[in-house]
């Protein structure tokens, strides 16, 4: 699977990166045939504490998944967004076997 991730206006550490890959590894899981995945990490300027933006978009055949979230670290706001993905990869899955 090809995953790209973008940081906008900071430089993500390796620590960050691996995490968010092996977060969106996991999601073939739930559905195997995922082409590809892109993750938008941005920080927001509203002086709250959870101002760290995760864009997730999974690609896969005949349709995109997206979600977003927005938490007091990355890593938090990555665990709530796969999880959102998740669910609308297993309802994907599930509408393919019913047809």
């Amino acid at each position: 699977m090809d995953i790209k991730i973008q940081s906008v206006k900071f430089d993500a550490d390796a620590k960050l990166l691996n995490f968010i890959e092996n977060k969106i590894n996991k999601l073939e899981q739930y559905y195997n045939n995922i082409i590809g995945a892109e993750v938008i990490l941005r920080l927001d300027k509203s002086e709250a504490s959870d101002n760290k933006v995760v864009d997730i978009k999974i690609f896969i055949s005949g349709n995109d998944l997206f979600a977003k979230r927005q938490s007091k670290t990355f890593e938090e706001a990555v665990d709530s967004a796969t999880e959102a993905l998740k669910k609308q990869l297993v309802k994907v899955k599930e509408k393919q076997r019913k047809k």
